[in-house]
């Protein structure tokens, strides 16, 4: 109950009245209530079922007449990963709205997947390894594929050159840890992984010389406080997708996003690839 209200955006005592409506107007009983909770009966059940027809076809619906809207006007909402937002992608987001100035962008830079066949996003910009663990439904256009590499501060490895006593750490993404792929080629780990929980705390902290962790490309080649631990390789990640769903991606502003992000993406090949040192 208290989820639903969160979610509904109401009190709980809203969500109990609803559903006392709801059993009132059908005749019949939506849930069992037990000491763990609420359990759906048969009823329920079969309600469910048709609700989530009912909200299929409903989306269905907003596609089809979303996908013949042919304006460069409206609304375009984004979804990607905050990296590639933050660190690539985000002045190629404003060189599109300054083409088109009348296109209203949402960006919605998160780690969740947005469902695009519920139109929880009109573009999906992710970098995945295999194309067949996608959606069938989704429409895909494939971009440069991205490496990654492992990286320390200049400084921290000018330190360890000096062999400063100091400790060497892994930093890594608390729900990650250390990847399989990650030798530690020349530098030797002495010290316990410093762990934390977001790419931003990630990068800060190798900055400051704590220690040495894995990074995409365009993000550690890019950044001119950071090199290469030396002896390591490059491993990757997968391929950038844009995505879009059935008719959405008819529509003129999905087109003109995503020719757009399409070539701009193309020009960052060797930057995803490892093999260039500097955005651009």
């Amino acid at each position: 109950m208290r989820a639903a209200a969160g979610h509904l955006e109401v009190n709980h005592s809203t969500v109990l009245r609803r559903i006392g409506q709801l059993e009132e107007r059908l005749g019949a009983h939506m849930f069992e209530k037990l000491p763990s909770g609420y359990r759906l009966t048969e009823a329920g059940k079969e309600v469910l079922e048709l609700a989530n027809q009912m909200e299929a076809s409903s989306h269905q619906l907003e596609t089809r007449v979303f996908g013949r809207d042919q304006s460069v006007r409206g609304l375009l909402r984004v979804t990607l990963t905050p990296p590639l937002a933050t660190h690539l992608l985000m002045p190629d987001f404003a060189d599109f709205t300054l083409l088109h100035p009348d296109i209203e962008m949402e960006i919605m830079s998160t780690g969740e997947l947005a469902n695009l066949t519920n139109r929880e996003a009109d573009v999906a910009i992710r970098v995945v390894y295999d194309r067949k663990t996608l959606p069938l439904n989704l429409h895909g256009l494939k971009g440069p594929e991205v490496f990654g590499g492992v990286y320390m501060s200049y400084d921290r490895l000018a330190a360890w050159r000096a062999r400063a006593p100091d400790p060497i750490r892994w930093i890594v993404i608390s729900i990650h840890g250390i990847p399989e792929w990650a030798g530690e080629g020349e530098v030797r780990i002495t010290g316990a992984p410093f762990r934390t929980t977001d790419v931003e705390a990630q990068i800060a902290a190798v900055r400051q010389g704590l220690g040495m962790t894995t990074l995409p490309c365009f993000i550690g080649d890019a950044d001119p406080l950071l090199v290469r631990v030396p002896g390591t390789d490059l491993h990757m990640y997968g391929a950038v997708w844009l995505l879009t769903q059935g008719e959405t991606r008819r529509t003129k502003r999905v087109q003109l996003f995503t020719e757009f992000v399409s070539r701009r993406l193309a020009a960052y090949a060797l930057l995803f690839a490892g093999l260039s040192q500097s955005r651009g």
